[in-house]
């Protein structure tokens, strides 16, 4: 069985890869910054109740920032791959579990969007929302997408169980300082952000459950408009999602 530490290091190479593929060509990199923003304000105009919520603001935020944006990752992954081997060696298996599904969802993630990047710019000549689905049918991959959403319920599940264990979050508090001298600082802020939004949403009752299942209505219902509503009530109905966010799509 490949260690875990190699799989972390095959996802992120294979994601540097897809950025250097965009970075060499200049209107591959305009189509793929489009997709990613179109699909972060999708987010936000999705889950504007969410991101107001005083409970639920912080972890939506990071979903959003983490998962959904444009935000330049490349710093964060290139940290990771350095200290693959150390994770396998210093957490426990949860953790490094969630680790590992974490790259490969931001690897299934790259994968997609570039495949609809490439596909943007073959929808010339039509609104953002028309474009959009019609980049997101030619591209197909449901099951794809399904496990896309699966992985991001299950590591947002194991964050809320992460949230209980005792001494986790004082480990991290303590790694902080050496993270950063050793370079590792974007790692670890995105390690200690994650646990403290899901900690601090943890202590209410069933609010875990309450977010996650949001999310998986909602964008399973996105999913499934994407792939089979009619093409004229889908980007009527993203065009007014993208409406409802605060930034225009790029």
């Amino acid at each position: 069985m490949m260690k875990a530490s190699h799989e972390i290091r095959e996802a992120m190479t294979q994601v540097a890869r897809l950025r250097q593929t965009a970075s060499d060509d200049t209107g591959l990199n305009q189509a793929l910054k489009a997709v990613k923003h179109l699909q972060a304000q999708r987010f936000e105009g999705t889950y504007q109740d969410l991101l107001s919520h005083p409970v639920y603001a912080p972890s939506a935020h990071f979903f959003l920032e983490e998962l959904y944006s444009a935000k330049d990752y490349s710093q964060r992954d290139a940290q990771f791959v350095r200290i693959a081997d150390a994770i396998e060696r210093t957490f426990p298996a949860s953790v490094l579990a969630t680790v590992l599904a974490l790259t490969k969802l931001h690897q299934q993630t790259e994968e997609l969007d570039m495949a609809l990047a490439l596909a943007w710019q073959q929808a010339e000549n039509l609104p953002d929302a028309a474009r959009y689905v019609t980049a997101w049918r030619a591209v197909g991959q449901r099951t794809a997408r399904n496990w896309q959403l699966a992985t991001v319920l299950d590591v947002g599940q194991t964050l809320g169980q992460l949230t209980r264990k005792p001494g986790l979050r004082m480990l991290l508090k303590m790694m902080r300082r050496p993270a950063e001298l050793a370079g590792l600082g974007a790692l670890h802020g995105f390690l200690e952000a994650g646990f403290d939004h899901f900690s601090s949403m943890s202590r209410q009752r069933d609010a875990v459950n309450t977010f996650l299942s949001t999310i998986r209505a909602r964008e399973s219902g996105w999913i499934d408009r994407l792939f089979d509503a009619h093409p004229a009530t889908c980007e009527t109905e993203l065009t007014k999602t993208l409406e409802c966010a605060p930034t225009p799509t790029a």
